[in-house]
C-alpha cells in the first residue's frame, strides 16, 4: 500500500506562547477530498498556513513517504502542493492572464515552458477567465476571482490543493459552482484538502473529513459518517437527526 501523500503526525503551532493546534494527525491519500471544519477560532487556517511551511511547527510532515523536516514554501511548490490563502491574495492592477502566468513561475524558473498550454487548460475549467484574460483582477466578480485564485495554483500543476475557505463570501449558486470544480479537479490526478466554515457543501464533495475544534482533532470519519453524526449535524449543519 502506497504512503499517504500527505501525513502530519503530532502537529504542533504555538502563537505568542498559545497553543493553537497540538497532536493534530491528519492524512490525505492520493485521490482523496479531504475537508477540515470546526469553528472560527479552531485552527483551520493555522494548520494550512503551517503544513504549508508559511508557520513553524512542531512534529511530523510526510509528503508521499518523503519525511520534510523543515518544510518552507518555495520547497512545498516545487514537491507539487500549492495553498490558495482565504484572502485570495491576487495582484489586483494586473491581467487575468498576467495573474495566471505568475502562477506559473515556479515551473518557468525550473525551465519548463509549458505555461501558455496550461493557461489555456486552466480556461477549459473555468471559461469565464478566458473571457475575462484581458481584465485586471481588480475588476472581477467575488466568484471570478476564487475561480482565478484556484486557477492560478492549478498553474504549477500540483498534485495536492490546500484550499482555505473558497466559499467566503460567495453567493450559494457560485460556491456550487466552485465546489463542482473542487471535485472535477480529483478526477484530473489533483488530491485536495479543503478547510471549510461551510460545512455542509464541505462533506458533500469531499471523500473523508476531520472536526477540528480548540486546535485539536476532535471528529474524523468518511463524509458520509460526519454528515450523519448527531453531534456533526447539531453543531455545524444547522439541523438534526431524525
Amino acid at each position: 500500500m502506497s504512503a499517504p501523500l500527505l501525513e502530519l503526525r503530532d502537529w504542533r503551532v504555538a502563537h505568542g506562547g498559545v497553543q493553537a493546534l497540538h497532536g493534530v494527525a491528519l492524512r490525505v491519500e492520493a485521490g482523496e477530498i479531504v475537508t477540515v471544519i470546526g469553528p472560527n477560532g479552531a485552527g483551520k487556517t493555522t494548520l494550512l498556513s503551517a503544513a504549508m511551511g508559511l508557520l513553524p511547527a512542531r512534529g511530523q510532515l510526510w509528503l508521499a513517504g518523503e519525511h520534510i523536516a523543515r518544510p518552507d514554501a518555495e520547497a512545498m511548490v516545487a514537491r507539487g502542493v500549492a495553498l490558495v490563502p482565504e484572502q485570495r491574495e491576487l495582484f489586483g492592477a494586473m491581467s487575468v492572464a498576467d495573474n495566471l502566468l505568475l502562477g506559473g513561475f515556479s515551473r518557468w524558473r525550473a525551465g519548463q515552458r509549458d505555461q501558455r498550454a496550461r493557461m489555456e487548460e486552466v480556461f477549459a475549467i473555468f471559461p469565464r477567465l478566458a473571457e475575462r484574460k484581458t481584465q485586471w483582477a481588480s475588476t472581477l466578480s467575488g466568484g471570478e476571482r476564487q475561480m482565478l485564485a484556484i486557477g492560478r495554483a492549478l498553474m504549477a500543476r500540483p498534485r495536492l490543493l490546500m484550499l482555505d475557505e473558497p466559499s467566503l463570501g460567495l453567493a450559494p449558486r457560485i460556491v456550487r459552482d466552485v465546489l463542482r470544480v473542487v471535485a472535477a479537479l480529483r478526477a484530473q490526478g489533483v488530491s485536495i484538502l479543503l478547510v471549510e466554515q461551510n460545512a455542509r457543501a464541505a462533506l458533500q464533495v469531499a471523500d473523508r473529513g476531520y472536526v477540528l475544534e480548540t486546535g485539536a482533532v476532535a471528529l474524523e470519519g468518511t463524509a458520509q459518517e460526519l454528515l450523519h453524526d448527531r453531534r456533526v449535524a447539531d453543531t455545524y449543519l444547522g439541523a438534526r437527526r431524525g
